[in-house]
């Protein structure tokens, strides 16, 4: 497998950078040496501390020096937590390095305290927070917060915890299964970098597989840092690890712990007490000593992109920590993206994947509805919701003693109404929101439709287009489709698992399971039949990866149904056509990623072009646009409206979308930053926002 990748696909450095990179310039704050009281001697060896200090602005976005006095000689060690004073201000910072002399002309202020003598912030994690800040155009400090966790005084006190024991090599004879599996682990086994893309067959115990690549690289003294999206998959995954590297060797991390609970474990890692890392988005920065093996499962859902600025995706993290550490990636899930296909294409990973012979005995057989011997059976079948073939599989299923998994694109009763006559959407007359029936009843009557926004109940609508009081369904949500299943199978318990409420899992009995896409609880044995409603509702969204989506959702839950084989059926609501269905239809995931990178490249989108968004008011969007220099390939898409109107009838949000070629990724960053940069030292105070490599771009 290839471990070398071209520089101009994702512009990563050869090496990872020094922390003597950033320009080391000195700012004398405006009272230096308020708070002392005496005169204060300068440390004797090496007096001169380089500060990142806690300020998300753009031009500040360096380090500052500043003496270590004589007390704190011991302490102020390179990667601690100190207090500076800047501006007039006593700050947070971290302490790079440490160095005899200063480029700076003038005197020097000291430092003000070592908040804490533990090196939070070692070389390693610095460069890897310096390269994000980068990639994505934003500012370290803005990292630093997503990379360490709050400190919490009393855990760090605590005795540090002995190494885990190297655990025995794991038996990984099932990844014989798969074309370049057993390559892969023993490139894992031997510490050779190897980066692969692997789609898992339907019904793989994948989490026992992530935890035998793990125990592999664990076995050879190294490090493993595995990110899931959710907790259902931190459980199964860490169980797993736990079983074969044992519980002492592994640590879940994920944003929901307490905050002592959350230190303790991040402690535990950096100290190198543990050799395996299992968590959400939180766990891409674990400072895993000595890294062999980076993982990222399922990495087309949205859960992966943090939230906070710069908005930095997992995969993209991690790729950078793989290649910094010469470490291995690896890209796993049922479905493909069209940033994995990249990879591939490009030759940076080898794909993972099953003979189409062993493909076949593992899928379950899809049917699409609308298929021309069911629309013979049945002329209503293009058009029902639950066509006969439908009931067919469900019954079929608790025959045979299994549940049926029914997917719904959407949560709550009926969250969508319209016109009964002109299916004109119907709206609030307050504040013009979208009517839905929330379900329930009141006295024995059914509750009146309601707005979704200010919840104000519509007991006399009328059509403001045609004057019709009637009203039809425009979407059917999870709530309304499990009440109406259980009077079409009556005597079959029905169960629901979504919005606060998910399901880990579920008993292999007779049994309807209605659930929201990506609450699809695992059944014991696998689902005899499962229904994928609505088809319609997910790729008619306007979204740029509707299909992409809409494929990723549908094969995460058929891979939970039992192989054709052994009776297990999957009925998807779209037409047979369409490509999303053939790829469903045939498993092929990777034809329909291939198909979906080559209409980026023709139309221009990320992952074939790098992109920025900038959103903001008018003023604000346009100011920033005129103070950015695009590089030669650079073109600028908009600005448009986002639908919000001022007080005079105005857009009072728009957005601008920048993209250059791939080559150019490192230089649309870096012009960014520069831009904000500017922006911040004029004080501007219109908040803007930009994001790299959006996932919404539509």
């Amino acid at each position: 497998m290839s471990s070398s990748e071209p520089a101009a696909l994702w512009d990563l450095p050869e090496k990872p950078p020094s922390p003597k990179a950033a320009p080391s310039r000195a700012r004398k704050p405006a009272k230096p040496g308020a708070k002392a009281k005496g005169a204060q001697s300068p440390a004797p060896e090496r007096p001169v501390a380089r500060i990142v200090v806690d300020i998300p602005l753009a031009h500040l976005d360096r380090t500052f020096d500043y003496l270590v006095p004589e007390k704190l000689h011991e302490t102020a060690v390179p990667g601690c937590r100190v207090r500076v004073r800047f501006a007039g201000q006593l700050v947070d910072g971290y302490l790079i390095e440490r160095g005899e002399t200063s480029d700076y002309g003038s005197k020097l202020a000291f430092l003000d305290r070592v908040t804490s003598a533990e090196p939070v912030l070692p070389p390693s994690l610095h460069a890897l927070c310096r390269a994000v800040a980068d990639r994505y155009g934003g500012t370290l400090s803005d990292v630093l917060r997503l990379a360490i966790p709050p400190r919490h005084a009393k855990v760090e006190g605590e005795p540090p915890l002995p190494p885990a024991a190297v655990p025995s090599p794991p038996d990984t004879t099932a990844w014989a299964r798969y074309q370049r599996g057993p390559a892969f682990l023993e490139a894992l086994g031997e510490g050779k970098p190897a980066n692969a893309v692997w789609q898992a067959l339907p019904g793989e115990d994948w989490p026992r597989r992530l935890a035998e690549a793990a125990g592999a690289v664990a076995a050879a003294g190294r490090g493993a840092v595995l990110v899931v999206p959710d907790h259902r998959d931190l459980n199964r995954v860490h169980e797993a690890c736990a079983e074969l590297v044992g519980e002492d060797a592994v640590v879940a991390l994920i944003a929901g712990l307490g905050p002592a609970e959350r230190y303790r474990r991040w402690l535990a890692v950096l100290r190198g007490g543990v050799r395996v890392v299992v968590g959400t988005r939180a766990a891409m920065f674990a400072p895993v000593h000595d890294p062999g093996l980076f993982v990222v499962w399922d990495d087309g859902d949205d859960l992966h992109l943090d939230q906070h600025a710069p908005y930095p995706h997992v995969r993209d993290v991690l790729m950078d920590r793989a290649h910094a550490a010469k470490a291995s990636l690896l890209v796993g899930g049922f479905a493909r993206t069209a940033e994995a296909q990249l990879l591939v294409e490009s030759g940076w990973a080898a794909p993972v994947l099953a003979d189409r012979t062993v493909l076949r005995s593992a899928a379950p057989r899809v049917t699409p509805v609308g298929e021309d011997f069911d629309v013979a059976r049945d002329e209503a079948a293009r058009v029902a919701r639950l066509p006969a073939v439908a009931f067919e599989a469900a019954r079929q299923a608790f025959a045979a003693g299994h549940p049926t998994l029914v997917q719904v694109p959407r949560r709550g009763y009926v969250p969508g109404l319209a016109c009964g006559n002109c299916r004109t959407p119907a709206h609030c007359r307050r504040c013009a929101g979208p009517l839905a029936l929330p379900g329930g009843s009141v006295d024995g009557q059914p509750k009146p439709p309601a707005c979704r926004w200010c919840g104000v109940p519509e007991t006399a609508f009328r059509c403001t287009a045609c004057g019709s009081v009637r009203l039809r369904a425009v979407i059917v949500g999870a709530k309304r489709t499990a009440e109406e299943l259980g009077r079409a199978f009556p005597g079959i318990p029905v169960r629901t698992s979504g919005a606060a409420e998910v399901l880990a899992s579920v008993p292999g009995k007779p049994a309807l399971v209605v659930c929201t896409p990506g609450a699809e609880p695992v059944a014991e044995g696998g689902y005899g039949a499962a229904l994928l409603l609505d088809g319609w509702a997910l790729l008619g969204r306007q979204d740029l990866r509707a299909g992409e989506e809409t494929l990723r959702r549908w094969m995460a839950a058929a891979a939970l149904v039992r192989p054709s084989t052994s009776g297990g059926r999957v009925i998807v609501g779209a037409e047979a056509g369409m490509a999303v269905v053939q790829a469903l239809v045939r498993w092929d995931p990777a034809w329909h990623a291939g198909q979906e990178l080559a209409e980026r490249r023709e139309l221009g989108f990320p992952p074939a072009m790098r992109m920025a968004s900038v959103e903001g008011s008018p003023d604000a969007v346009a100011g920033f646009l005129a103070d950015l220099p695009l590089p030669p390939s650079g073109e600028v898409l908009g600005p448009v409206p986002l639908g919000e109107i001022d007080e005079e009838g105005n857009a009072a949000r728009e957005r601008a979308l920048v993209r250059v070629s791939r080559a150019e990724g490192k230089a649309l960053s870096s012009a960014i930053h520069a831009a904000a940069a500017r922006r911040d030292a004029k004080k501007a105070t219109e908040p803007i926002r930009i994001q790299l490599d959006p996932l919404d771009l539509i």
